[in-house]
């Protein structure tokens, strides 16, 4: 027997109840963009707090990070800021997925690979403070952590002069034993 089913639409976006529709209507004039209200229909859909991000201050792109946090149940509102790119929000919540606390290296200087290499350090349980700095680029960051998590002694090279290639020769070198002086 067929389905006969009720359906409430704002434009092209369509709701199967009255009361979402009227949540998305409400805010619809506020935004231009497309992009931005499709992250907030799926928010309203998946019955989050759309609220967090439904500003215009966001791109569509953080939308859909914060939106993709939010589903999991995480707490965005470390990297749920307007100075943070999506590419950054999508690093910080990585680690959020695994439980790994950056909130401390968390500022627009540092890159969304940046902060993938401090996840990665604190994930391997080493101190990051040797190399979360922003005198470094991220390929400098890898060879510094690479160092570490081979118990090299990493102030021989962990400096912001060497670039990442002149650093992975050295760390090279120390591994195979070389007197690198």
């Amino acid at each position: 027997m067929p389905k006969i089913e009720t359906c409430y639409k704002v434009n092209n976006f369509e709701f199967d109840n009255m009361e979402d529709a009227e949540k998305f209507n409400t805010i619809y004039n506020e935004f231009k963009n497309e992009d931005q209200l499709k992250q907030i229909y799926l928010g309203i859909k998946k019955k989050i707090n759309y609220k967090i991000y439904a500003t215009p201050e966001f791109d569509f792109t953080q939308m859909q990070e914060i939106r993709k946090g939010l589903e999991k149940g995480l707490d965005v509102s470390i990297y749920a800021k307007p100075e943070l790119n999506y590419l950054q929000m999508g690093s910080i919540l990585k680690a959020l997925e695994k439980n790994i606390d950056v909130s401390d290296y968390i500022c627009p200087e540092f890159g969304a690979t940046m902060i993938s290499e401090i996840r990665r350090g604190i994930e391997a349980g080493i101190d990051v403070s040797i190399y979360a700095n922003s005198e470094f680029k991220w390929p400098q960051m890898r060879e510094i952590r690479l160092g570490i998590e081979n118990d090299l002694d990493v102030s021989i090279y962990a400096k912001s002069e060497y670039d990442y290639k002149q650093m992975r020769e050295i760390r090279e070198g120390l591994e195979k034993g070389l007197d690198v002086s």
